[in-house]
């Protein structure tokens, strides 16, 4: 098992390895005394997982419930979370009870937002279940829903108190849903480390996921400390994601986020190329990498078709867009552009 430390607004571990869920009914007890305990899930991950946990928590003494919904980013949505809501509000849960997240990234976003804002804040637990959920969306604090003008629109900042990352969840993952996480894995190497990108540009992951996972939570760790808010450093995170925000509103989130964060990569590392806004050509590692991890490459809707959707993103504002460049594998830049020049670099 490994832990990493997250000093934030608050301060919590993510740990990481097999069988850690294992440690939530002490966990629970020893960070919050006796509370009751609503976990949060998805249709498919609670058939799954869901009642095991339940009953562990149930031997330790603790009063426990559940909220379980239709899988998808279809459920990101404010009707879902006032469903829970109401359902806290009818099961009179109060604010030092807690919200345990059991599912993947829509889940956590789902249920940190719904603890933020039940009782002005309630206790979070994060226990992702799929690769995307543990690399990535369950550290760092962001919550949000979905709107119709686009994809994380209504949220805040909310960290969690605890993030197990159990990696035997990831032995009933779909392999594309496994591929997804893969996406947001090679990220953190473009980005960051390109030592990571080298493990894993093979595709031949599955016996170094503990390493891997505690790589990519470091990265992130390292990055929110820095920039809890996203108002400058923490935006290198978001490589690949305005394209990709842009493929999904344009799919009608037929296309999943590690599937379109994948496109969006490469077609910005290609208009990074074309511009000569990156010192080392990268493209073509980037989707080999992409390639031999199960992902795609490219879509049918052009850059052109995609404008539109770009400039709905939260992070377009004042005229302007920042778009995460690569200097090279391993080291990316953010650099703003107005409006009318994304459009130039987009056709």
């Amino acid at each position: 098992m490994q832990t990493v430390t997250v000093n934030a607004s608050k301060q919590y571990d993510v740990l990481i390895g097999s069988g850690v869920r294992s440690l939530l009914p002490g966990k629970i007890l020893s960070l919050f005394g006796k509370p009751r305990v609503c976990f949060v899930s998805d249709d498919n991950v609670a058939a799954l997982h869901l009642a095991s946990l339940e009953d562990s928590l149930k031997q330790a003494g603790l009063d426990v419930s559940n909220f379980v919904f239709p899988h998808g980013e279809a459920s990101k949505n404010p009707v879902v979370l006032f469903d829970l809501l109401e359902h806290l509000a009818q099961n009179r849960f109060s604010r030092k009870d807690v919200l345990v997240a059991l599912g993947g990234g829509v889940t956590g976003d789902l249920t940190g937002l719904a603890a933020a804002l039940y009782m002005r804040g309630m206790h979070l637990v994060q226990m992702p279940t799929s690769l995307l959920a543990m690399v990535d969306s369950s550290v760092g604090g962001k919550t949000a829903v979905d709107l119709k003008a686009g994809k994380n629109l209504a949220g805040v900042f909310n960290q969690p108190e605890l993030v197990l990352c159990d990696t035997d969840y990831l032995s009933t993952l779909p392999p594309e849903d496994f591929a997804d996480g893969m996406a947001e894995v090679i990220k953190y190497g473009v980005i960051a480390d390109d030592a990571l990108f080298d493990l894993v540009k093979s595709g031949n992951v599955t016996d170094q996921l503990e390493p891997i996972i505690t790589r990519c939570v470091t990265i992130k760790r390292d990055v929110v400390e820095a920039d809890e808010f996203d108002t400058g450093r923490r935006a290198l995170l978001n490589f690949g994601h305005t394209l990709a925000h842009a493929i999904e509103a344009e799919s009608n989130y037929a296309v999943s986020h590690g599937k379109a964060v994948a496109i969006g990569m490469c077609r910005i590392v290609e208009i990074a190329e074309k511009n000569r806004l990156c010192d080392a050509p990268c493209s073509a590692k980037i989707k080999e990498a992409l390639t031999n991890n199960g992902l795609p490459t490219d879509t049918a809707f052009s850059n052109a078709a995609l404008f539109d959707a770009v400039t709905k993103d939260k992070k377009c504002a004042d005229g302007s867009l920042t778009l995460i460049l690569p200097h090279r594998i391993g080291t990316c830049y953010a650099q703003s552009f107005p409006i009318a020049d994304v459009r130039g670099l987009l056709s």
